[in-house]
Parts: C-alpha cells; sequence; structure tokens
C-alpha cells in the first residue's frame, strides 16, 4: 500500500505499456484543460497481467500531481 499526499487529477487509458509516452501527453493536456501544471505523473495498473488476459482488458490509471 502507498498513501499519496497532495492535490492529483487521474484519467484512466486502456493498453500496452508501450503506449506511456502517449498517456503522458494526454494528461498533460488534460491538466492544462483544468488550467493547472503537473509537476510529477504516476501510472497504476488496476490488474495483474494474469487478470488482464482473462477480462481482455489493460486498464491504466494516470495520477497527475498537480501544483
Amino acid at each position: 500500500m502507498v498513501r499519496l499526499s497532495g492535490t492529483y487529477l487521474t484519467k484512466v487509458f486502456e493498453g500496452p505499456f508501450n503506449d506511456a509516452p502517449t498517456w503522458v501527453k494526454q494528461i498533460q493536456e488534460h491538466v492544462a484543460a483544468k488550467k493547472k501544471t503537473a509537476s510529477m505523473v504516476y501510472f497504476f495498473y488496476t490488474t495483474c497481467p494474469k487478470c488482464m488476459k482473462h477480462y481482455g482488458k489493460n486498464y491504466v490509471v494516470g495520477f497527475a500531481q498537480v501544483d
């Protein structure tokens, strides 16, 4: 378990990790649309690889720490 402190905006993505550079751009655009700036971006997979194969989806949550 990890506890994040601060203020974050989140966005959900779906796909393989090699799409991460695209996700970073998308989450930064999402943050900019809210008139904020992102100081750090984190990603979290919602399922393990076995579950991803079972469900057929690979959801990833992007967390942007905003100032």
